[in-house]
């Protein structure tokens, strides 16, 4: 891909959370590589990692993989987003993805499916999924507004870094224990037509949230285990943002960078044309900043289409969170209030209304789903950011690898042009 103008498309557990590790800082139990006079790295499952040799970071990153598929689930579901079309009408331009569904579960009439869906039928499942599963952890959708004059939602580079993360949304509803079994997802999985009513879904999505929020009920103080979630989310917020707004400005410099190196080159071999005794090593010089730019562009596509969508989906997955957050709240305050109002009653023995028992219900269910899928986000967030460094890391290290040894093959001609100067001496 270049990096000029864009081109156009063609037509359920529970454990306390104490030490919360930052999701960038060395995991012990996983990459720690101990004192002086051990050998090897440990994987999780106790596979020892052999560093004798130098290896690319790749190879660690298949083994750290396959240690994660051995503690992984038996999947009976599997779900991939692919092949967008762009569709033009009188009325509207959009884009549909072909979502594929293969399953061995008994809720689906046949076992592959095969159906088009576009942009507004994934929020359409979401806010289903919310509506339906409030107790529950939605994961996030990418952003469905541009800035027009900026980016152009039909190029080929937005439609795949959007088709990246439908498919990843997908895929990650897929893997809940819950939100896999919901029948909207069956639906949207499987029906050729939603007959969804947009407009509803927004209002009763709109509906729930002033219910949540101005519900009247006043919390007193949040466990210390959820204000302990809380805590991290909006530290993990500020280093989100950091790195963000860090690697967008290296992205901008590596462009302008690259700009110049295209300009660069091209003056050595015009330069070559007229200096004789130089023409070898100046056409040399301009080959070896030709093939720099060429790495350097593979560098900054990756960090723009692979690194920078991971930060962005984790923002939005903070906010989701924050939400489940609330709504949590909301749920113990109205308790805590009815609560209250059955014990201080004149009567010395009053019972406890159905309603009271029902609120206690709901805070036992959205504690215990809350932490389950704390759990999953977790351990989603450490295998995401370790193959996203370890991937930076790798093409880093090719990026070098590349410049150096277009360098290198400028030293034969050099050495050359020295020799023959000396034998004419």
């Amino acid at each position: 891909m270049s990096a000029g103008a864009p081109r156009s498309l063609a037509s359920s557990g529970q454990k306390s959370i104490q030490d919360i590790c930052h999701p960038l800082s060395a995991e012990e139990s996983a990459l720690n590589p101990g004192s002086a006079a051990d050998t090897g790295l440990i994987l999780p499952n106790g596979t020892p990692v052999d560093t004798s040799s130098l290896a690319s970071s790749s190879s660690l990153l298949n083994r750290l993989q396959l240690d994660d598929d051995l503690d992984g689930e038996t999947r009976d579901l599997f779900v991939t987003v692919e092949d967008p079309k762009k569709h033009v009408s009188t009325m509207e331009t959009y884009i549909t993805y072909r979502v594929c569904t293969k399953t061995t579960r008994t809720e689906f009439d046949l076992p592959e499916y095969s159906v088009r869906r576009r942009y507004q039928d994934f929020d359409w499942l979401r806010n289903k999924l919310e509506e339906s599963q409030p107790t529950h952890l939605i994961p996030p959708l990418p952003e469905k507004f541009v800035m027009k004059g900026v980016v152009d939602r039909f190029s080929e580079e937005f439609v795949e870094t959007r088709r990246k993360a439908l498919d990843k949304f997908l895929k990650r509803v897929a893997d809940h224990p819950v939100l896999s079994f919901n029948e909207h997802f069956n639906a949207f999985l499987s029906a050729k037509d939603l007959n969804k009513r947009q407009g509803l879904a927004l209002l009763t999505k709109m509906g729930e949230s002033v219910k949540y929020v101005t519900g009247g009920y006043k919390l007193r103080a949040r466990p210390a285990e959820f204000a302990a979630m809380g805590d991290y989310l909006d530290l993990f917020t500020q280093k989100m943002g950091t790195i963000d707004r860090i690697a967008q400005r290296i992205i901008k410099e590596q462009s302008e960078f690259l700009m110049e190196l295209r300009e660069y080159g091209p003056v050595y071999s015009s330069w070559s044309s007229f200096e004789e005794d130089l023409h070898d090593p100046l056409e040399g010089v301009s080959g070896c900043m030709s093939n720099c730019s060429s790495a350097l562009e593979e560098l900054t596509e990756d960090m723009s289409e692979d690194f920078l969508p991971v930060l962005r989906e984790y923002v939005l997955y903070i906010e989701s969170m924050k939400n489940v957050l609330k709504k949590r709240d909301q749920v113990q305050a109205e308790y805590e209030t009815k609560l209250e109002a059955v014990v201080f009653r004149e009567d010395k023995k009053p019972p406890v209304p159905s309603d009271v028992e029902k609120c206690q219900d709901r805070v036992e269910c959205f504690n215990a789903d809350l932490k389950a899928d704390w759990d999953r986000w977790e351990n989603n967030k450490r295998q995401d950011f370790r193959q996203l460094l370890t991937g930076m890391a790798d093409k880093n290290i090719q990026h070098y690898e590349k410049c150096l040894a277009a360098w290198e093959s400028l030293v034969p001609l050099l050495q050359d042009k020295q020799e023959a100067e000396g034998e004419t001496s």
